[in-house]
């Protein structure tokens, strides 16, 4: 089958991947390249993390998507995956990392909780004041964002796909199906299958179908200067529940300690949004940092980074068809965290453009309809 699919982020570069991988003939089109600074995808460095409360789906593929990252890696001789483990540390309920430990026990993912004491011994760096509980993921690292997506792109051109780089104009429907995309520059592509991978410009695209659903935020991150103690190896990646969550990523060859707040920024347009960070979003970050990394206290902000999550209201994914066409096909609403499910997420899409496996409603389009989520089972 001929197939386009629209974004090279981690989303779309993986499911061509997979397709073109599978033996179809695949075009991938991106207007500004694969994990670009504008792309959901862009920047240094993603976690990857099993705990995911009771999102048993998401764990499974999180426990997939990690097979992959280090399959690829050792076949691609490419680093994609660094393993640094993450401590995550809770204020308050720990409900999140407790609700998914029997699906973690049940496929081996290993996670230890600890004790404040044997914190405070092992990672010194950390202030464990006003902290509850902890919890340890020894096989969670860190993800190499756009590094990744540009290999991903280049294994699948490697396989005999075909890479485009110019701008989709948002598509017309007839008769029940998608006949072509066009150009920005006047040019058209037909396709058997077309598969939409567009992060926060999917409602442009879509303005009737995806529209609000998928609401890109302004997201600040912080990248402060690391002595030796704050480098990956020394210690791990770290995710704080507390007024909020506050989350990070040690320093590294390739960038310091990154700091991110996930609380969900004002609305952002990923073309022409201010990427320059806010006084107030440096003082909170150097205020959280000093306070639970106080050898960090000093340290300078060395680089930060303006980003964007596409947000849907459930924070789930959108993975469906086109209600208005049958070969259209939508992957969305990664909310800031499905960048390290992108390997699984491209087999699950090659599953259902080659009709292999049915739909999950819980990741349907019909669920914004008013149909309770609670009557769906993400497990």
């Amino acid at each position: 089958m001929k197939i386009a699919v629209i974004g090279a982020g981690a989303f779309g570069s993986w499911t061509a991947f997979h397709l073109q991988k599978a033996g179809h003939h695949v075009t991938l089109i991106d207007r500004h390249g694969p994990g670009n600074p504008k792309a959901s995808s862009g920047g240094e460095s993603r976690m990857i993390r099993s705990i995911y409360g009771k999102g048993h789906q998401y764990i499974q593929w999180t426990a997939r998507s990690l097979a992959l990252w280090n399959s690829f890696q050792s076949q691609w001789q490419e680093e994609l995956y660094v393993k640094t483990g993450i401590l995550w540390m809770f204020s308050e309920s720990d409900d999140f990392a407790r609700d998914a430990l029997p699906v973690l026990d049940q496929l081996n993912l290993k996670v230890n909780e600890l004790s404040k004491g044997t914190v405070a011994k092992r990672f010194p760096q950390i202030n464990t004041d006003g902290i509850k509980t902890f919890f340890y993921e020894p096989d969670a690292g860190l993800l190499r964002a756009n590094h990744s997506c540009k290999v991903v792109v280049d294994q699948f051109i490697k396989l005999g796909g075909d890479y485009v780089e110019k701008c989709v104009k948002p598509p017309e429907c007839a008769h029940g199906e998608l006949r072509e995309i066009k150009m920005d520059d006047g040019a058209t592509i037909q396709a058997d299958h077309y598969i939409f991978c567009c992060g926060p410009w999917m409602g442009t695209v879509f303005p009737d179908v995806i529209g609000g659903l998928i609401q890109p935020t302004r997201q600040e991150v912080f990248f402060f200067d690391t002595p030796p103690e704050f480098m990956s190896g020394h210690m791990p990646m770290w995710g704080h529940f507390g007024d909020g969550f506050r989350y990070g990523i040690p320093g590294s060859t390739y960038h310091g300690f990154k700091f991110a707040d996930d609380n969900r920024g004002a609305s952002f347009d990923p073309e022409t949004g201010d990427r320059n960070p806010s006084p107030a979003g440096m003082e909170a970050a150097k205020k959280y940092v000093s306070l639970r990394f106080p050898g960090l206290k000093n340290a300078d902000i060395i680089d930060t980074r303006v980003c964007q999550y596409e947000n849907t209201p459930d924070e789930h994914f959108i993975i469906d068809r086109h209600p208005e066409a049958e070969n259209g096909w939508l992957l969305g609403g990664g909310s800031g965290h499905g960048f390290k499910m992108g390997p699984a997420l491209g087999e699950v899409m090659a599953d259902l453009v080659s009709g292999q496996k049915p739909i999950n409603p819980f990741f349907a389009l019909r669920r914004f309809d008013g149909d309770s989520l609670s009557e769906i089972n993400l497990s």
